[in-house]
């Protein structure tokens, strides 16, 4: 197949330091080009990706009308010069506008919940030759109820290279927050879980000094730091976060938002870690309750799972995460996908 996949334009693919999305293209990149795939990508003009082609956004934002026009005549003239069988598009649907007539079969991908009147109005553009995914069948669920269409559930993923697999972590093992310091994510919570557990908590993430957010910082997570065996590391790259999780008993991202997916919780699971978070959108499509974590509603019950973790069996972990979350299962349900669109455009009769 000639694929040729879009990231947004603000940041290089691979990114340097945060990107998550920008992360799997690359994997993807790779996955589909070792399967024999020619490969074009569309990105920002640092990306250091290997794909068959590569194709740089003249604008490095998605913001602005100047950006929106520049850049969806880019994303056409790319199509044009590379002829790809299927464009999947993991940047803009307005970039997509100027394709609306073309008679490549495309995928517009959702990491966040869309808004219906967008879909609706994409639908009927792109005359049945659009369709979607996200990255967790409660984004599809979504998608589908407030837009219509065609919506298929792929999961985020990660390389099961990157994360090493611990069988067993001692018992006085500490918990770990891993995630943006914000009151969505539920760092306010995970200390006191922590707390009344009487269990060291290592919080890792970034945290704002401005704003609500900044005062969240300042009031509700700093005047716990360097008591009660709450410990602050700031920021960490791959290979720390592969310490981190891998020397956990558990990480504690208790959520106060419907999340799309989270790949932090698939990067635990491959570790062998178990997840204790709420049953809150993607969730329990990531961690079966009882088996691969808990998910918690309350304070109290944080508690008591912290209690409970000698139940789970972190190979069970592991093996949720390769079957469900590694970047070659992802790879192959993508490509799956592909050829199912890719043969329903086909004219009857042709091969």
């Amino acid at each position: 197949m000639r694929i040729l996949i879009s990231a947004d334009a603000e940041v290089p693919v691979p990114p340097r330091l945060y990107g998550g999305i920008e992360r799997i293209i690359d994997l993807l990149i790779r996955e589909f080009r070792a399967a024999g795939h020619d490969v074009a990508l569309v990105a920002n003009a640092e990306s250091q990706a290997n794909p068959s082609r590569l194709f740089s956004w003249p604008d490095s934002t998605s913001v602005g009308t100047r950006a929106a026009m520049r850049n969806s005549a880019a994303l056409r003239k790319a199509t044009r010069s590379f002829e790809p069988d299927l464009i999947h598009s993991f940047s803009r649907l307005m970039w997509l506008l100027p394709l609306a007539a073309d008679r490549t079969p495309r995928i517009m991908s959702y990491q966040r919940e869309p808004t219906g009147r967008t879909i609706r109005a994409s639908r009927s553009l792109h005359r049945g030759r659009l369709h979607f995914s996200g990255c967790s069948e409660y984004i599809c669920r979504n998608g589908r109820q407030r837009g219509g269409g065609d919506w298929t559930a792929v999961p985020n993923g990660v390389s099961p290279s990157a994360y090493t697999f611990r069988p067993a972590v001692p018992a006085d093992a500490p918990l770990v927050f891993l995630s943006r310091i914000e009151p969505i994510k539920g760092c306010h919570s995970a200390i006191e879980i922590a707390k009344r557990s009487g269990r060291r908590l290592i919080i890792a993430g970034n945290h704002a000094g401005e704003g609500d957010l900044g005062v969240y910082w300042r009031e509700r997570i700093l005047p716990h730091l360097g008591r009660d065996g709450i410990e602050y590391v700031g920021p960490v790259d791959d290979v720390r976060k592969n310490e981190l999780l891998g020397s956990a008993a558990a990480m504690v991202v208790p959520v106060e938002w419907n999340e799309p997916f989270g790949i932090v919780f698939a990067e635990s699971l491959a570790c062998g870690t178990p997840v204790i978070s709420a049953p809150r959108g993607a969730l329990p499509e990531i961690v079966e309750h009882g088996k691969h974590g808990f998910l918690v509603e309350s304070i109290e019950d944080g508690v008591k799972a912290v209690e409970e973790l000698a139940s789970i069996d972190r190979r069970a972990c592991r093996d949720r995460f390769e079957r469900e979350f590694s970047s070659p299962v992802i790879a192959s349900k993508y490509l799956s996908l592909y050829r199912r669109i890719i043969d329903g455009h086909r004219p009857r009769g042709s091969h």
